[in-house]
């Protein structure tokens, strides 16, 4: 898959998982209204398993677009003895 059509596809997986999360979130507010009854009793845990799928959605999307590794290489960055020298901060020992 080409770079571009990783990072479109990425992307799009990310913006369904987040339309998920906050759809999850808000049928479960709405659901635990005292006279609004959206599913019956069983399906009632659907939109917070919604809000767990969109995040695992959301997840998968920025693996593909490429996104997870520049936090991580970030971090590694920041938190490394290295990239504490570069950037002019010690750490503190105890």
């Amino acid at each position: 898959m080409k770079r571009r059509n990783a990072v479109l596809l990425g992307n799009i997986l990310m913006g369904i998982g987040l339309v998920s999360m906050i759809g999850g979130v808000g049928l479960t507010i709405v659901g635990h209204l005292k006279d609004v009854v959206l599913l019956p009793g069983d399906l009632a845990h659907i939109p917070v398993m919604g809000i767990f799928v969109g995040a695992l959605v959301w997840l998968v999307g920025a693996r593909i677009g490429g996104r997870d590794r520049v936090a991580d290489r970030y971090w590694w960055i920041k938190h490394s003895d290295n990239g504490a020298r570069r950037c002019g901060y010690r750490h503190k020992h105890l």
